[in-house]
């Protein structure tokens, strides 16, 4: 079991319409039960988001550091790590 922050919590909770047609979580725990059904990643740079996207079958050797960062499921938290959610 994954630990997300309180930050990286409200960061999704503030973010999660970039996914999401509907909100999937109201409150703190809402999301980390949600992040952790996805299996959700934090991970702490570009180059591992990139790899993780590269291991889950998505073609990203082509994708600029811009477009990676514009991916829906990416999300750049405010201490420059990054939230994954495959939904």
């Amino acid at each position: 079991m994954y630990e997300y922050t309180d930050e990286c919590l409200d960061y999704f909770l503030a973010n999660q319409d970039r996914l999401f047609r509907e909100p999937v979580a109201e409150t703190r725990e809402d999301a980390a039960a949600f992040l952790e059904e996805c299996m959700a990643e934090v991970v702490p740079s570009l180059e591992e988001v990139r790899a993780y996207l590269d291991e889950s079958g998505m073609d990203v050797s082509s994708m600029s550091d811009e477009e990676l960062e514009d991916q829906a499921e990416v999300f750049r938290l405010p201490d420059d790590s990054y939230l994954i959610v495959e939904g």
